[in-house]
């Protein structure tokens, strides 16, 4: 979802289209297969992450069982495909692959006749985001365009352009200009520990792990609307005595999150990919804790290959990791300087403009 705004907002900046159309394609879906695709898989990251591993993994067997994942959802994507009819968009971008799968299909019996961008969302491609009928894929990273040619994908349908973030993260944001905005003192190292995919009970462990921290920090605790969980992290603030080192803020639900990673140092979370490719864009070291098995995990791989992250797998020993990297400011930097080697802020804007070479300018649908 997150993607498909950042290329719409692009796309709308830019004035690249008569008409930009943002669609969840779950809302075009069975209430059965919405909560097949949406509340099983909170539950599973939550209760069962080493099965979702697995579950990854094994599906991840390019051009294999196609046919059957295929029958399974076009019984269940009707609505999505009356909406595409009815649409007839000129071009559509597909940023996850249960659309890309469909539109594929309707193609390859000329129900449908539109070019179709794939942008694949995190830092591997996994089999799923495989169709064949398609004019364009947009994939993270180099290493990843060399994945698809291996897989048959043809060189000239494939471009590296980063994943898509808000068009906000192209913007440069002064480091000590936000911290005066937000009350951060400019001297302090901030770490920025955002909920994303933890759930609630996670989170707040780390929040009571980062209280042992020796060294001076501003902690940035990122609730969104969990008002529960700001709370409790408030009374975690609280129990911080008069003239510590440390401070911690509980942040509620926020559309300035970018101004928060540009007041910060450190980024505390799981490395999804949009989370992952906004913290590149502001050039913050990485911390990663316990990624959830499979892409996060492949996610990880690449920033950790690349220096721009170190990863905690056991909470109990989070906080002697941040101040053994505290120790070391050079490290951090280090760090840093590779976040920003690996960033892509522009890649929404790259996306939009490519478009005009496969397909005339009219109306556009974001999947």
């Amino acid at each position: 979802m997150r993607a498909a705004q950042a290329i719409e907002r692009a796309a709308i900046e830019l004035g690249a289209a008569r008409e930009v159309r943002h669609v969840d394609t779950l809302e075009y879906t069975t209430k059965m297969f919405r909560n097949l695709y949406s509340r099983a898989y909170i539950d599973m990251v939550n209760k069962a992450p080493d099965v979702l591993g697995w579950l990854y993994d094994q599906m991840d067997k390019p051009w294999k069982n196609e046919r059957r994942r295929l029958a399974f959802d076009k019984l269940n994507t009707r609505p999505f495909v009356r909406f595409l009819k009815d649409f007839q968009p000129d071009i559509t971008i597909c940023t996850h692959f249960l659309p890309a799968e469909i539109i594929s299909w309707l193609k390859a019996k000329r129900k449908l006749d539109t070019p179709q961008a794939i942008v694949v969302t995190d830092f591997d491609v996994h089999a799923m985001w495989l169709v064949h009928h398609f004019e364009r894929y947009f994939v993270a990273l180099d290493e990843t365009r060399a994945h698809l040619e291996k897989l048959g994908i043809p060189s000239s349908r494939i471009t590296a352009s980063g994943i898509p973030i808000d068009p906000v993260f192209a913007r440069p944001k002064d480091k000590t200009e936000m911290r005066r905005k937000y009350g951060l003192r400019p001297d302090v190292p901030a770490i920025l520990i955002s909920a994303g995919g933890f759930g609630v009970g996670r989170v707040r462990q780390i929040v009571e792990s980062m209280l042992e921290v020796k060294h001076p920090a501003q902690i940035l605790a990122i609730c969104g609307r969990n008002t529960d969980l700001q709370r409790e992290i408030e009374k975690d603030a609280a129990r911080i005595s008069t003239g510590s080192k440390l401070s911690i803020k509980a942040i509620g639900f926020t559309t300035d999150i970018d101004e928060y990673m540009a007041a910060s140092d450190i980024l505390l979370g799981k490395p999804g990919g949009l989370t992952s490719s906004e913290a590149l864009a502001r050039g913050l070291a990485f911390v990663i804790v316990n990624p959830i098995p499979g892409q996060e995990e492949r996610n990880s791989d690449h920033l950790l290959e690349q220096g721009a992250a170190i990863r905690c797998n056991n909470l109990p020993v989070l906080a002697y990791k941040i101040d053994r990297l505290l120790d070391d400011p050079s490290r951090v930097e280090r760090m840093q300087a590779a976040a920003r080697c690996m960033a892509r802020p522009r890649a929404a804007y790259d996306i939009v403009n490519s478009l005009d070479s496969f397909s005339p300018q009219k109306s556009v649908s974001h999947s």
